[in-house]
C-alpha cells in the first residue's frame, strides 16, 4: 500500500468535496500520520472513508468528519480545548496542532492509555489526558474557547455551553438515529448563543449522555 498516495487521495476525494478548503488544515492532514493513531488491526483502513471500530462500542470518525470540525471551529494559537471523548488520540492530535493546549477526557482507561501512547510517540507536550465519565461536564468551574464532544447526545446539556468563554465555540452532534445534527454553537455573551447546523450525519453516542423527557404510551 501506498501510504503517501492514499493520504493524498483521502484528502481530495474525500476532505476537499467537504468544504474543507483551509490550505493550513489541508497541509496537517497531509503531514500528521492518521495511520500512527488507528487501531492496529485497521492500518490498512486508515484512509477510508469510514468509522472505525476501537472497542467497546467506540468508533474513529471518518477523516472527513475531523477536517471539517477542525476548519470550523477557528481554532487560534492562543485556545485552550476542551475534549470529551479522546477516542483514538488523532482527533486530540489535530486539535493539539492549532491550539495552546487540549484537555481531553475519556471514559474507556484502555482507549486513553492507548491514545496517550500515541500521543506521545507523535512528541505532543500540550495534551492533558484525563479518564473519566465527562457526559455531564469536566472541569466545571473551567471554561473554554473551544469544546467538541466526540460522541453524539440527544441533548445538549446546558453544562457545556456555560463552560465556553465568551466568543467559544462548540461542536456537538445532536439528535437521534436516523437524525443527527453536527452543530456548531457560539457563545456571543454572558446568555447569548447562536447556534449553526453545518451538515447531518450520525456517529456513535457518547456514553452516558443526558437524555431528554420521551414519551412513552
Amino acid at each position: 500500500m501506498n501510504l503517501e498516495q492514499a493520504r493524498f487521495n483521502m484528502v481530495e476525494q474525500q476532505i476537499r468535496p467537504w468544504d474543507v478548503l483551509d490550505l493550513d488544515i489541508l497541509e496537517l492532514l497531509s503531514t500528521l500520520k492518521r495511520e500512527d493513531f488507528v487501531p492496529e488491526n485497521t492500518k490498512n483502513l486508515a484512509f477510508v472513508d469510514m468509522e472505525l471500530p476501537l472497542g467497546n462500542g467506540q468508533k474513529m470518525w471518518q477523516p472527513k468528519l475531523e477536517a471539517r470540525v477542525v476548519q470550523d471551529l477557528t481554532i487560534t494559537p492562543t485556545d485552550a480545548v476542551l475534549e470529551i471523548g479522546t477516542g483514538s488520540g488523532y482527533l486530540t492530535a489535530l486539535l493539539a496542532k492549532r491550539c495552546h493546549y487540549v484537555h481531553s477526557v475519556e471514559i474507556d482507561a484502555d482507549l486513553s492509555a492507548q491514545a496517550a501512547a500515541k500521543l506521545k510517540a507523535a512528541g505532543f507536550s500540550n495534551v492533558k489526558l484525563e479518564v473519566g465519565d465527562a457526559a455531564k461536564g469536566w472541569n466545571t468551574d473551567k471554561q473554554y474557547d473551544v469544546i467538541v464532544l466526540t460522541g453524539s447526545v440527544p441533548v445538549l446539556p446546558e453544562v457545556f455551553k456555560q463552560q465556553l468563554k465568551v466568543g467559544g465555540r462548540l461542536f456537538a452532534v445532536i439528535g437521534d438515529v436516523p437524525v443527527m445534527r453536527g452543530t456548531l454553537i457560539t457563545r456571543e455573551g454572558e446568555s447569548a448563543f447562536s447556534s449553526v447546523v453545518l451538515f447531518e450525519t450520525v456517529i456513535a453516542p457518547l456514553l452516558n449522555a443526558e437524555q431528554p423527557q420521551r414519551f412513552k404510551l
